[in-house]
């Protein structure tokens, strides 16, 4: 079985595996990634961080836990430019730095294991937790509780100040969601240090995972441009075209079609 098609399984189980499928992502970019071996080492960060958890219910040792991690030194990247490496869940594991998103996903499997509550929320920029049924929101970075206020504040940063906080920038986010936007986040990392192959792979894992977007689409049409391969490009153009509903940018998209060379490529 490909590293591929073992993500793709994690996430059709019942209960979906977002860890798990996370670490499958690492291993199609890194092939000493050993998936089984990551999750045994896990169980040491679990019991450091459960022997640090005060005796309080279970729904109330999520924000403990995101602290209790942070002790750990678990904390958000600093690095300027985040190497595309960097973004991989065994490097996170290893450096304990990592972006919003990688923190959540180690968070989200020690309160599974250890049967806190706790739940993904695909805030925009910067990912967020939540306690099912809590008024405030978690940073994965630290623990920080966020109440409509500093959500408000924390969009303006990620968006600009003409941005307005929307329920929809609250949702819950389930394992397809949070592996699809990890795997944009890679993609635009391989893009920007220049690996089109790399970044083909996250592009093509994004339409696998989940209902595409047109931007989706667009990023995967300008790889195979890269790359070389028209008829790749001319396939996502199409499906871009088609899920346009802006008519300047679907001139732009016809246009781009029409000039694009249909030759047969080698590859």
């Amino acid at each position: 079985m490909s590293p591929r098609q073992a993500c793709l399984l994690c996430l059709e189980r019942d209960p979906p595996e977002p860890f798990e499928a996370a670490l499958w992502v690492a291993a199609e970019h890194d092939g000493q990634v050993q998936p089984a071996q990551v999750l045994g080492e896990l169980h040491g960060l679990q019991l450091q961080v459960s022997a640090g958890l005060p005796a309080l219910p279970a729904r109330e040792l999520a924000q403990p836990l995101l602290r209790r991690l942070a002790e750990l030194d678990y904390q958000e990247d600093d690095e300027g430019v985040t190497r595309p490496r960097h973004a991989l869940l065994h490097e996170v594991l290893r450096r304990r730095r990592g972006q919003p998103l990688l923190l959540a996903l180690i968070a989200l499997e020690l309160a599974r294991r250890l049967d806190i509550p706790l739940q993904g929320v695909n805030f925009p920029g910067h990912f967020l937790l939540r306690v099912p049924g809590a008024d405030h929101l978690l940073d994965p970075c630290g623990g920080r509780r966020l109440y409509t206020r500093d959500c408000r504040e924390l969009l303006y940063r990620q968006l600009g100040p003409d941005a307005a906080l929307s329920a929809a920038h609250l949702h819950s986010a389930d394992a397809r969601a949070m592996l699809q936007r990890l795997s944009r986040n890679l993609r635009l990392l391989h893009l920007q240090h220049d690996d089109d192959l790399a970044a083909l792979k996250d592009a093509e894992r994004v339409l696998q995972i989940g209902p595409a977007s047109m931007v989706d689409h667009l990023a995967r049409a300008d790889i195979y441009r890269n790359l070389a391969c028209p008829q790749g490009e001319r396939y996502d153009l199409e499906r871009a075209l088609l899920l346009c509903d802006d008519a300047a940018l679907r001139l732009q998209l016809s246009q781009r079609l029409r000039t694009l060379d249909v030759a047969p490529a080698l590859h």
